[in-house]
């Protein structure tokens, strides 16, 4: 499929009752009763506060493609392009055809609710369940695992969610989508199961730079058994990482989401299309690995912090759940020369002392709705 036919699909197909970064069970369960007449809705488990857990299965093909996203309740953005994608398979199969007769595709789209209502990482017991695949103490963590060992998937999509800290490499340059074909021993051996799955990154990478050039990055390949990736992978199963991440003035994840959905859909292009053997894996090697070296907002040359002299403060939204409406408090993380680092927005203080709501110098651990410079005020909160 051509970049042109996939975004005018996504225009058309996107789910519109889904937005912003708070999505829930009781916000896709409208979208799961309207869907249940084209796509196999089931409930596949439970979670420890009693929330179901769903899948959704489309597609006639032998090819078999597993999906779960929200292992982590606070990352939706790929939870919202999953839900755009059967939309475009239910409303344009014409143009997905091809797909849904290579390929049977299993989606789990919430498998933390009871973390995404309450807008955290890990779930009600408080464990992470990205580090639960070997110990499998929790429902959730079994669910996934039973799901996995019926379903026997032939591919398998780990769809999470990233701080707006990452750059793709060393530029000035957001990580706006990353990905990982995980390791699966611990030399980190590039096997030919691995191949498969950088073959299939090296695709959507090649896609994605027609619309975000240098945003795109992977991750640190380091073996962790604990980790769900890393575990499928060493099943032999070829398994792909996504991370959705920032793109400038995205905090609601509405243009990323995008850039997620283009990966998806050119991805399950590909493998309908292809019989995969890994062999085009190399072009993934050519990814810049993402480094932590942004701050939402640095303002720079200022007289703040010691020893005195010229220091930046680095600032980062706190991501908080209010009244069900997620808010970002802007917070000073860091008063230093930070020159080597990069501001997803910068202000020049021109040498002068910033200061607080309350008209004193900002200090580290400050949370201001606004800051003072020059006697101009410059907003800082975000809703």
């Amino acid at each position: 499929m051509e970049i042109e036919e996939i975004k005018k699909l996504y225009i058309e197909h996107k789910e519109i009752s889904l937005f912003h970064r708070y999505i829930t069970n009781n916000h896709i369960a409208p979208i799961l009763e309207k869907i249940a007449k084209q796509v196999q809705v089931e409930t596949v488990g439970k979670s420890v506060l009693g929330e179901q857990i769903h899948g959704l299965k489309i597609g006639t093909g032998s090819k078999r493609i597993l999906m779960w996203s929200q292992m982590h309740g606070n990352e939706s953005t790929t939870t919202k392009a999953v839900f755009d994608l059967l939309n475009t398979f239910i409303y344009s199969k014409e143009n997905t055809k091809h797909i849904l007769e290579s390929c049977c595709i299993y989606i789990i789209p919430i498998l933390n609710p009871d973390g995404a209502k309450a807008y955290t990482r890990v779930n009600a017991n408080k464990i992470d369940l990205n580090r639960d695949a070997q110990v499998l103490s929790q429902p959730e963590s079994k669910v996934l695992l039973d799901v996995f060992n019926s379903f026997k998937p032939h591919f398998c999509y780990n769809l999470h969610g990233q701080r707006t800290i990452f750059s793709a490499g060393s530029k000035n340059k957001p990580a706006t989508v990353s990905f990982l074909a995980p390791a699966q021993d611990e030399a980190c051996t590039i096997t030919d199961n691995r191949k498969i799955a950088m073959e299939i990154i090296a695709t959507m990478n090649k896609f994605l730079q027609n619309e975000i050039p240098e945003q795109v990055g992977v991750y640190d390949d380091a073996f962790n058994l604990n980790c769900v990736g890393d575990t499928f992978q060493s099943k032999n199963i070829p398994t792909i990482l996504f991370e959705a991440g920032h793109y400038f003035n995205d905090y609601a994840r509405e243009e990323t989401r995008s850039y997620i959905y283009y990966a998806l859909m050119s991805s399950l292009d590909y493998i309908a299309q292809n019989d995969i053997d890994g062999i085009k894996y190399e072009p993934y090697l050519d990814i810049p690995q993402n480094e932590k070296l942004f701050y939402d907002i640095i303002i720079r040359n200022t007289k703040n912090g010691k020893p005195f002299g010229s220091n930046d403060i680095g600032i980062m939204y706190q991501e908080r759940l209010v009244e069900e409406k997620l808010e970002f408090h802007p917070k000073v993380e860091k008063i230093a020369d930070l020159s080597s680092f990069f501001g997803h927005k910068e202000y020049d203080a021109k040498q002068n002392v910033v200061l607080n709501e309350n008209g004193k110098p900002l200090e580290v651990d400050n949370e201001n709705v606004f800051v003072i410079v020059n006697n101009d005020r410059i907003a800082l909160f975000l809703k």
